[in-house]
């Protein structure tokens, strides 16, 4: 083999991760939207406020497809302290994405393809910034694992590779279980192209690659036995190709239009002119796992089993691997990689410095918001109202669960937990408080949402919420409303629009945890 170019080095890969990482070492909480949300629950889960906490959730382990990031943080909190660890554990998914797509990127074709330089930004997809933390992480593993898989395979080790998956595929579907089905994707297309090569038709192809396919098989039954408890949450919004079709552009969406816009477009374009140019070709391998990854983001429903955004989750990562797969036609110049691989590094660097950019807005919004958190008594119950928009602005807030934060921070009752189908971890347990115990109860609309009747106006959440039930109302960022909504709530911290209050007392206070009559 050739001397090897620069970014198919090892100290290139090692120094990608790095660079993966820098967009999440200043903040101190990750500007993740959905992530205070699930701070809140790993505070419970660590219990280390039962005596506060305990009065409002209760906390159960269980074994679903969705522990990932809550396995981690439950064993390195009681070491550095439940943020820190949240940050460290969040941090390493970006440089593990990076560096499992670089692999993957060599195993599909001996050496790292200048084209996967232009992958690295997707690892910040627009799933990750929603903080869908326990996938992103399953999809770094899934990554891994493939090639992991492709390299057993490459080299013939197929006895090692069935005994080494089973106990692979049973970690990340506990990570996270659509991790675990885009890596059976992945390893089967692998397998098809495999017995195409060595002559197999279509029917016997497909049972040859089930069959090696097997020892993935095993989380079956444990995602059986999961979603056979309770109710599996909804499933809904099946083809919806307005969805669908925004979602080629949003793959990078975070907060400035033109630059996420255009930089998904170049992506596209690069796969299609890729495979089409010259010096560019993509490899079966990769070729069929992007395409099967492809028709499961057009046949997923936006919503499977109580999980929103399940179509949308999966088009980064079909990119990313078509990028890694892109591969150099022989008799390719090399001063034409060159100039590619730069250009890709360019491009990675680019948005490296524009999430780096977003994040510190996004961190000093937080942390403005977050003061009022010091102006709260530990154990309150907090009914938090954060000002928002049917429709979502392409830069998204992100403080839709910062309410969450009195929960972590404060061992208080917030109102932002999900409420989770098919045997749910976390549980409320305070009684009367109907509507306003769980998500979104916490969202805050101006006029009713056609979009999502779910919404309560301000005014309506203001004039209903059970008095009797909350000791404060945290507004975020509120709408301006009448003076006659607030009446009955005492300012006691007040920053720009956003205020804490407390609800002044009533003469018929309940005890903590009683219904209303």
């Amino acid at each position: 083999m050739s001397k090897a170019n620069w970014w198919e080095t090892r100290a290139f890969v090692l120094l990608a991760m790095v660079i993966a990482a820098v967009p999440l070492l200043w903040p101190a909480v990750p500007p993740l939207t959905d992530l205070p949300g699930h701070i809140g629950r790993y505070r419970v889960m660590l219990g280390d406020d039962t005596g506060l906490l305990g009065q409002y959730y209760a906390f159960q382990w269980r074994i679903v497809g969705n522990l990932g990031v809550d396995l981690l943080v439950g064993l390195l909190a009681p070491w550095v302290g439940l943020e820190p660890a949240v940050k460290l554990v969040v941090l390493a998914i970006p440089a593990l994405t990076t560096g499992a797509l670089l692999w993957v990127s060599r195993e599909l074709n001996g050496r790292i393809s200048p084209w996967a330089l232009f992958a690295l930004p997707l690892a910040y997809n627009y799933p990750f910034h929603f903080g869908f933390v326990n996938f992103a992480l399953a999809m770094a593993l899934a990554l891994a694992g493939w090639a992991l898989w492709l390299r057993l395979g490459r080299l013939g080790r197929f006895r090692l590779r069935a005994g080494l998956f089973v106990g692979i595929g049973a970690i990340i579907w506990t990570a996270h279980v659509m991790g675990w089905a885009m890596l059976c994707l992945f390893a089967f297309g692998s397998e098809c192209v495999r017995a195409r090569a060595a002559g197999a038709r279509v029917l016997p192809m497909i049972v040859w690659a089930s069959a090696n396919c097997l020892p993935l098989a095993p989380p079956v039954l444990a995602l059986l036995l999961w979603r056979g408890v309770g109710d599996a949450g909804g499933t809904e919004r099946f083809l919806d190709l307005m969805v669908k079709l925004k979602g080629l552009g949003s793959v990078l969406r975070d907060r400035w239009l033109l630059l996420d816009a255009a930089s998904a477009a170049l992506l596209l374009i690069l796969i299609y002119a890729g495979a089409r140019g010259r010096i560019g070709r993509i490899v079966p391998e990769a070729a069929v796992a992007a395409g099967l990854a492809a028709l499961a983001f057009l046949l997923l429903p936006f919503m499977l089993m109580g999980s929103a955004y399940a179509d949308l989750r999966l088009l980064p990562y079909a990119m990313m691997v078509a990028l890694a797969g892109l591969a150099p036609r022989a008799g390719a110049a090399p001063r034409a990689l060159q100039r590619i691989a730069l250009a890709g590094l360019v491009f990675f660097l680019l948005r490296t410095a524009a999430t780096t950019a977003s994040f510190v807005l996004y961190d000093r919004d937080w942390t403005r918001e977050l003061a009022a958190l010091d102006h709260l008594p530990r154990g309150a119950r907090v009914l938090g109202l954060v000002g928002d928009t049917c429709d979502q602005p392409w830069a998204h807030t992100r403080r839709t669960h910062l309410p969450a934060m009195a929960t972590a921070r404060r061992a208080a009752f917030a109102n932002d937990q999900w409420r989770m189908e098919g045997a749910p971890l976390l549980t409320v347990k305070v009684q009367g408080a109907g509507y306003f115990a769980h998500d979104p109860s916490q969202i805050s609309v101006p006029t009713p949402c056609a979009i999502d009747p779910n919404l309560m106006p301000q005014a309506r959440a203001l004039a209903e919420f059970p008095r009797d039930v909350f000791t404060h109302v945290w507004m975020i960022r509120p709408h301006p409303g009448s003076p006659g909504e607030r009446a009955g709530l005492k300012p006691l911290w007040r920053r720009g629009d956003s205020v804490l209050y407390a609800v002044e007392p009533r003469s018929s206070r309940l005890p903590l945890g009683a219904a209303p009559k």
